[in-house]
């Protein structure tokens, strides 16, 4: 009977363990702008041969719904902004964080370079960070369930 209940402690305890650190930066997260606190929008992460994208999948401020990129150059010129990818092929480190040369803002039609990571204190914040040059702003996403 110990045995069973040193096995079941220890099967409790991997269980935990996976969940806990099973999290993954792959999912729906909802964006916050880091001027105002409100919420923007909610971009899919996903992995595609190894490496990271997203897209916009939807857009949560009132009346900008249906926004189009307006200040877009090219190809990107006055398309929707729903759909729109905005994370290309960043690679994972050792570390757990991801890097990329892509993160697009289509509000301001800018590109950077990026950083994102999960928050080691809480795995349901994702922190984004966007270069240009040796300027960068960190926003922090909220993981949306389901």
């Amino acid at each position: 009977m110990m045995n069973f209940v040193k096995v079941l402690m220890i099967l409790s305890f991997a269980c935990f363990t996976v969940t806990v650190t099973g999290q993954s930066v792959f999912g729906k997260w909802k964006t916050i702008d880091d001027r105002t606190g409100k919420p923007k929008g909610i971009i899919n992460i996903y992995e595609k041969n190894g490496l990271m994208y997203g897209f916009v999948e939807d857009i949560l401020e009132k009346g900008k719904e249906n926004a189009k990129c307006i200040k877009c150059d090219g190809e990107l010129k006055d398309k929707p902004v729903v759909g729109m990818e905005i994370i290309t092929a960043a690679k994972e480190n050792d570390d757990g964080e991801w890097k990329g040369k892509r993160l697009f803002d289509p509000e301001q039609a800018m590109t950077f370079r990026c950083k994102i990571w999960l928050n080691p204190d809480n795995p349901n914040e994702l922190k984004v960070r966007g270069y240009l040059a040796f300027i960068y702003r960190t926003q922090t996403w909220l993981r949306v369930e389901g």
